[in-house]
C-alpha cells in the first residue's frame, strides 16, 4: 500500500535546522534501504503559491494558497508500507526526524 506523509509547518518553521536535516537524511536513508521510499520533496511556502481555476474556461489565476491557514504542507514523503500499522510507525519516525506534525493519508 502507498501512503502520503505530509509534513505540516507553521509560518517561519518550515526551514529545517542542521540537526533536523541530519535526522531527515537518516530517515530517508532508512526508507531507501528498506525499499519504502517512492518520493521525498520539500515545498515552497504558501506565499509562493498560485491557484489556477479554469473550470468552464474561467482562466482565473490568483496569488496565494487555495486555503488560508496558519498551518500548511511544507513537504511530503510518498512511501510504500505493508499496511496502516507500518505506515503509522513510519509517520511517527518521520515526525521525530523532521520535528513537525505529520498528516498521513492512504493513496487511492
Amino acid at each position: 500500500m502507498r501512503f502520503l506523509l505530509a509534513v505540516m509547518a507553521v509560518d517561519g518553521s518550515a526551514d529545517a535546522t542542521p540537526d533536523e536535516i541530519t535526522e531527515i537524511n537518516a530517515f530517508n536513508e532508512r526508507l531507501n534501504a528498506n525499499g519504502q521510499a517512492l518520493l521525498a520533496i520539500g515545498l515552497a511556502g504558501p506565499r509562493d503559491a498560485y491557484v489556477v481555476d479554469n473550470r468552464r474556461d474561467a482562466g482565473l489565476i490568483t496569488d496565494g494558497p487555495a486555503v488560508a491557514a496558519e498551518e500548511y504542507m511544507a513537504g511530503i514523503w510518498l512511501i510504500e508500507a505493508t499496511d496502516i500499522t507500518e505506515a503509522l510507525e513510519l509517520a511517527t519516525a518521520a515526525s521525530r526526524a523532521c520535528n513537525r506534525r505529520i498528516e498521513i493519508r492512504a493513496v487511492l
